[in-house]
């Protein structure tokens, strides 16, 4: 029990008996303390010496309000179990070819790998320095192997679809990445690589954010 909770607890005690005296005598002094017992006023001077006693910066932290910071929420708020909840997606050119290039190049990685990996595409769309359509950002390149901008597309092997889950589920974020879901999660990159690999060109780029084995880097 600390030294205020004794105070309080010997002021109960002693009051009654303050009362009985106060009918046969009558205070005419201005100290706010007199009447008191001898002992409450040693323990409240005792109490007042401790106080004293304690470090400046201990007494700041103890009178400190402690308020918790509010928990930072996703952003997207998207995760495997919100995305199969939602109906299979489906779409224009634009869909399909953002779908094939997000399965074929991170169907393996998390939501929000995967969600990045769209940003870049739709990121380069944007940019005046790449093409003004996803399948012709998707496709630069294509023809020419291993001199594309993104490996499935001339690595020489055939592209099929083998796992329909993880294939509607890429489906389902392109979907709403197209209709305008918020870029937030690649630091506005407009490259990327996995760790697997070290490019040259990453050395000269600002990386911007990692999910997964994927890097994002920024050109500016």
């Amino acid at each position: 029990m600390n030294f205020k909770k004794c105070a309080l607890v010997a002021a109960w005690l002693v009051l009654p008996a303050l009362a009985v005296q106060a009918d046969s005598v009558a205070s005419t002094s201005n100290d706010p303390t007199a009447g008191y017992s001898a002992a409450v006023l040693q323990l409240a001077s005792t109490e007042r010496t401790a106080l004293q006693a304690a470090q400046p910066k201990r007494l700041a932290n103890l009178a400190r309000t402690v308020t918790k910071k509010p928990r930072q929420r996703d952003p997207l708020n998207i995760s495997k179990s919100s995305l199969a909840a939602m109906p299979v997606a489906d779409g224009g050119p634009d869909w399909h070819c953002l779908t094939e290039a997000l399965y074929f190049e991170a169907r393996g990685e998390s939501v929000k790998g995967q969600i990045a990996v769209a940003e870049v595409i739709l990121n380069r769309v944007a940019s005046p320095k790449f093409p003004d359509s996803v399948c012709a950002v998707v496709n630069q390149g294509t023809g020419r192997k291993y001199a594309c901008q993104f490996t499935y597309t001339c690595d020489g092997h055939p592209e099929i679809v083998r796992e329909l889950k993880a294939h509607q589920r890429v489906g389902k974020i392109a979907r709403l990445m197209l209709d305008g879901a918020p870029r937030v999660l690649s630091g506005g990159a407009t490259y990327y690589h996995t760790t697997a690999v070290n490019p040259r060109w990453a050395k000269s780029f600002r990386r911007t954010a990692k999910h997964g084995v994927h890097l994002f880097y920024s050109a500016s």
